[in-house]
């Protein structure tokens, strides 16, 4: 369980790096708002400052996020399968059990995607670019207490159970249908690099709907962000109504339409791509150096 961990921790943390700028923008995509940097105003310094938002929150909440979806995932795998001895090879497993073991680790990996989601949401989101991730994660428990770091968790975990189910099932049967006999070292390398872009690909179209209701459930508390005077905020600023998940469904789609529920989407797909071929290359690797 130790090489489980390091090795998805690692290789979330990595992941984070490489796709966090192209995360930005399609979170402001998905957001509405505009995928430049906060101000006409601003430096190309802050411009690019702007593409790194948010990014402390996930590297330390991702790693741990990977870490323990990759320890549940082949824990539930071997759980279900006595036969299974590699959960990195489960060879002759079948796909419905890769499925459920991957929505399994995705469920029990929402304790920590809820929380590290909002704090990046609302850090990204911010028109200020000296607020830290650790500045809005303190507003957030000053002004919704520690449940209030959950605020939209039951559209997140249902969006992790059924992504993550995807990804390992998707992962899974690309490798199978790539496997060749006489397969050299770096052909295994391009599967793996080519299987894991295609699974986060597939991972995301899957459930890009839900991560935008997301999205937008919980940028709309960005109204109460204030983080030099709250209280003085809500005496100017007039109170707008919260939205659940399901008006904020009926709301966007009777204003916006179909298509705003895939808005983003493909710069999602490029990132998604990117990020996970080289997850899931650092992911076997450090396996096989921890083995």
């Amino acid at each position: 369980m130790g090489s489980d961990f390091w090795a998805g921790y690692l290789s979330g943390a990595l992941g984070i790096l490489i796709g966090n700028p192209l995360d930005v923008v399609k979170v402001r995509l998905q957001a509405g708002r505009s995928a430049d940097a906060p101000s006409q105003a601003s430096t190309r310094l802050e411009q690019a400052r702007s593409l790194l938002r948010g990014v402390a929150a996930p590297i330390l909440g991702y790693g741990a996020l990977n870490a323990l979806l990759f320890v549940t995932y082949n824990q539930s795998l071997m759980a279900m399968d006595s036969s299974i001895q590699d959960p990195t090879n489960p060879e002759g497993t079948s796909l419905y059990k890769i499925w459920i073991a991957g929505a399994v680790g995705g469920l029990v990996s929402w304790t920590i995607s809820s929380p590290t989601e909002f704090i990046k949401c609302r850090a990204q989101l911010e028109s200020r670019p000296e607020v830290s991730s650790w500045a809005v994660a303190k507003n957030i428990y000053r002004t919704r207490g520690w449940r209030g770091l959950y605020y939209g968790g039951a559209t997140t975990s249902a969006r992790d159970s059924i992504g993550y189910g995807f990804y390992f099932w998707s992962y899974e049967l690309c490798k199978r249908l790539m496997t060749s006999s006489d397969e050299t070292s770096n052909q295994t390398a391009l599967k793996v690099l080519t299987c894991g872009g295609i699974a986060g690909v597939v991972t995301w179209a899957s459930v890009f709907p839900l991560d935008m209701v997301k999205t937008r459930l919980q940028a709309q508390t960005m109204h109460d962000h204030s983080l030099q005077s709250a209280e003085r905020e809500a005496l100017l600023q007039p109170q707008r109504k919260i939205l659940n998940t399901i008006q904020i469904v009926q709301t966007t789609y009777r204003n916006e339409g179909l298509k705003v529920f895939y808005r983003g989407l493909g710069i999602c797909s490029i990132r998604a791509f990117i990020v996970n071929a080289v997850q899931w290359a650092s992911y076997e690797w450090l396996m096989k150096q921890f083995k």
